[in-house]
């Protein structure tokens, strides 16, 4: 029997939609202690007694001192929405000295990680951003489509949820925080500003069909440029399964972009009400796409493409993906590189498709091929 120290995960917002996912996954892990973080009792308490050895911590991200954090290895916020969110758990994780990762999507969030990195150095700790669908996987599947290119032209990432898929109030509040608020993407080789979930067009989601893209508001654009500098457009879009969802989340932006309301954020609850009403009409089958497109290593026309087909409602364990995979390093003694970025290029696409092997959620990659869209 091993007598060495099992890695301790803290998990915040562990009884949410993809906090409660980790924390299965991760509890079934050899060598990882995790114990539930989270504002109430009561829900913690239900998983844990379905985990049947987790550790439970009430405790609030906003309020929590490093005091409270104790001898955890590695704190993991997945709580939501990072749209506005507070920094407090990192400033605290960087008083005790712990390691931290967070599902984040927000924009400002992790675009502006970096002003936590002296301080971050200085503790000899990690603040890493984004350990999630995005940019953690698109950024591996990204790397591993485009190795050895000479030239990026244009990328697309596009997440599209089954419509059965469980939806939490965090979630519909991160999208409904820029429904038809200007959004800055980079198109035509530059950037713009356009509505929040404009319409893109349908997406050819393999397996999944066709579905609705829309822009949307993350800090994918940004990373996606600054790291792999293409010369024509970083695009990020999502959809949502139902047309009838789809657009009349489109119909509604109009409200916002004609000034009518400032915000569809304080409908978030209304809104829900009634995607929950029309969740069986839809499937448990969501998709993700990143295609790239541009210069291969002789200089010719290339592109690639990488699809996500989860069945059977396996989606939601999607976005938990790269940080079960930091808490795997973390158990196995991998220490990350002291200071406060985005996860992007920490994980490889290999150690990634090894989880979604074990989970049972299909992909597939069309290799790098000639295309006339390709600029010369």
């Amino acid at each position: 029997m091993s007598t060495e120290r099992p890695v301790q995960v803290l998990i915040v917002g562990a009884s949410g939609v993809f906090g409660s996912r980790l924390a299965r996954l991760a509890a079934r892990e050899r060598g990882v202690q995790v114990t539930l973080g989270g504002r109430r009792r009561e829900p913690l308490d239900a998983l844990a007694a379905t985990l049947g050895r987790c550790g439970v911590a009430l405790l609030d991200r906003d309020h929590v001192t490093a005091a409270e954090l104790g001898d955890f290895d590695l704190v993991i916020d997945s709580a939501g929405p990072f749209q506005g969110s507070r920094t407090n758990l990192i400033e605290q994780c960087i008083a005790a000295r712990i390691d931290y990762a967070d599902l984040a999507d927000g924009r400002e969030f992790v675009g502006s990680i970096g002003r936590f990195d002296a301080a971050a150095r200085r503790a000899g700790i990690a603040v890493m951003a984004g350990a999630s669908s995005i940019p953690a996987l698109s950024h591996a599947v990204l790397d591993d489509l485009t190795k050895g290119w000479r030239r990026i032209d244009s990328i697309r990432v596009g997440i599209f949820p089954g419509n059965r898929a469980p939806r939490g109030r965090s979630v519909v509040e991160a999208i409904l925080s820029y429904v038809g608020r200007p959004v800055r993407v980079f198109r035509g080789g530059g950037w713009s500003a356009v509505p929040g979930w404009q319409l893109q067009g349908r997406v050819d989601c393999g397996s999944a069909g066709q579905r609705w893209a829309s822009v949307c508001d993350t800090p994918e654009q940004d990373l996606l440029v600054a790291r792999y500098q293409p010369t024509r457009s970083a695009e990020f879009v999502a959809g949502l399964e139902l047309p009838v969802l789809h657009l009349g989340l489109w119909l509604l932006s109009f409200a916002v972009r004609w000034g009518w309301i400032g915000s569809l954020r304080p409908w978030s609850a209304a809104l829900l009400w009634v995607a929950q009403r029309l969740r069986r009409l839809g499937s448990d089958r969501g998709a993700m796409v990143v295609a790239a497109e541009g210069r291969d290593a002789l200089g010719e026309a290339a592109a690639g493409k990488w699809t996500l087909d989860a069945t059977t409602n396996l989606g939601p364990l999607v976005p938990v993906i790269p940080a079960l995979a930091l808490i795997r390093r973390r158990r196995d003694g991998w220490t990350p590189e002291p200071g406060a970025y985005p996860c992007s290029g920490i994980l490889t696409l290999g150690e990634l498709e090894d989880v979604l092997d074990e989970l049972g959620i299909a992909y597939s990659t069309v290799p790098a091929r000639p295309t006339l869209r390709a600029a010369a």
